[in-house]
């Protein structure tokens, strides 16, 4: 059993300790407002920060810096609760965003499209070209092909009728000339893609 020598010594160095924490709390509180930048975060790091050091008191080796070990258990614990606060996320929902919608169909439109479009007479197939592609007025696509605005104006109606039924219906077996036109647009692709 210790002797009352020992046990004056032992309260003695309880209470010294205890006073130079009392000591050091102004930095700590300092320090901890620093990290967080919000006062009530640092207020708990601060209470953490003793809790553990009072809990972790026979660790510390008498005659070296307290403020040094109450700063580094401070900073510990600062970056503990970054990690338990670090966002995380799902796996299903981290495997959407990394995956990505299969182009497929848009192929699969695109060639219907044109052998739709091959399938169209060069007249009607012009007329289209220029009024939706280039832009051009009815009055400028007649003096090029050199056909009345009226013929114009039914072409277009006429090819977009022909196009409409054609992609509906499914009567989309490929042309030769609707081929051609396929493997030209392939080749711009792949070349656009090469750059």
């Amino acid at each position: 059993m210790p002797s009352e020598a020992k046990l004056s010594d032992i309260n003695s160095d309880s209470m010294n300790s205890h006073e130079q924490l009392k000591g050091v709390l102004p930095r700590l509180r300092i320090y901890a407002r620093s990290l967080t930048r919000d006062r009530d975060a640092a207020e708990d790091l601060v209470h953490d920060t003793v809790v553990k050091a009072l809990a972790g008191r026979h660790s510390f080796q008498p005659g070296t810096n307290l403020a040094a070990w109450l700063f580094r258990i401070q900073r510990n614990e600062f970056i503990s609760g970054l990690r338990r606060q670090r966002p995380t996320v799902p796996v299903d929902a981290a495997a959407e965003s990394i995956s990505h919608p299969a182009h497929q169909e848009s192929r699969l439109i695109m060639r219907e499209f044109i052998a739709a479009f091959g399938k169209l007479p060069t007249a009607q197939r012009e007329a289209l070209v220029l009024a939706v592609l280039e832009g051009l007025r009815y009055e400028v696509i007649a003096a090029h092909t050199g056909v009345s605005v009226g013929t114009v104006k039914s072409r277009i109606s006429r090819a977009r009728d022909t196009l409409e039924r054609l992609l509906l219906e499914g009567e989309t077996a490929p042309s030769p000339e609707a081929k051609a036109i396929l493997s030209r647009l392939e080749a711009r692709a792949a070349e656009a893609r090469a750059d």
